[in-house]
């Protein structure tokens, strides 16, 4: 049988058109993708007891726990700054946030109403997001976008990797600290949300990161749908980013 001639251009050319994608996941009555947007609405605004508040100054971490129905908001004081996010179960640390499912199930960037999934065998929300004061972001005039789910913590392996260099506090390291006194280990430091970060793929399909919009006071807020550890991390300075801390 004869060679097929495969000519790059001639298949472009040829190639049919494809339709508008449609969602992989559409949330459905009863879904737990649906949410109760005024039911949530109203727990934002419902009054509130403050039980702790902390200020996370830059290349840092911190881990905390809160109870299923807690509302726990994350701030930018000063201005702009980004945060690496991990969430667990506070009972079975096995059961944590999963980014790519949520990736799947929401967007690659999050916000309001949108939820923070654990991984499998779990397969359930750990928090939800009710209150997100960048949702005005939208797409930006590169694609870029708020809240990322597509790129994940910077880590002293790939530094050591792409550049030789030595530095313990990226926010894998911040992460691994922040979770030591609650028993975890470096091991159980996951994907994580980069909460204020703007980011997007180019046209050939590079991760890129733009500077953060945030300015003093702006949040994201998260009610807890179970009880559990959440441990952020603030990054450091970069060229491009001029940072501050988190509250």
């Amino acid at each position: 049988m004869p060679e097929t001639q495969f000519n790059a251009d001639d298949r472009l050319r040829n190639r049919k058109p494809i339709p508008a994608p449609v969602p992989a996941y559409l949330p459905t009555a009863g879904s737990p993708l649906t949410v109760d947007t005024e039911l949530y609405s109203s727990i934002q605004q419902a009054p509130r007891v403050l039980v702790e508040e902390f200020t996370l100054p830059i290349r840092s971490g911190k881990a905390w726990k809160a109870e299923a129905g807690s509302i726990i908001r994350i701030s930018t004081p000063v201005g702009p700054q980004v945060g690496d996010l991990n969430i667990w179960n506070a009972h079975n640390p096995r059961e944590r946030f999963w980014a790519s499912r949520t990736r799947q199930l929401h967007a690659s960037h999050v916000s309001t109403y949108d939820r923070l999934w654990s991984c499998l065998p779990y397969m359930r929300p750990l928090v939800t997001i009710i209150s997100d004061t960048l949702a005005w972001y939208g797409e930006d005039e590169h694609g870029g976008r708020v809240h990322d789910l597509l790129g994940t913590r910077c880590d002293p392996y790939i530094n050591s990797v792409l550049s030789g260099g030595q530095y313990d506090f990226h926010c894998h390291s911040n992460l691994t600290r922040a979770v030591l006194p609650f028993g975890l280990s470096e091991s159980d430091v996951h994907d994580v949300i980069n909460i204020f970060q703007v980011t997007g793929l180019d046209a050939k399909g590079r991760y890129f990161m733009n500077p953060c919009p945030a300015e003093s006071g702006d949040h994201i807020e998260f009610l807890a749908e179970q009880d559990v550890l959440m441990a952020l991390s603030t990054l450091s300075i970069r060229p491009r980013h001029r940072c501050h801390g988190i509250i």
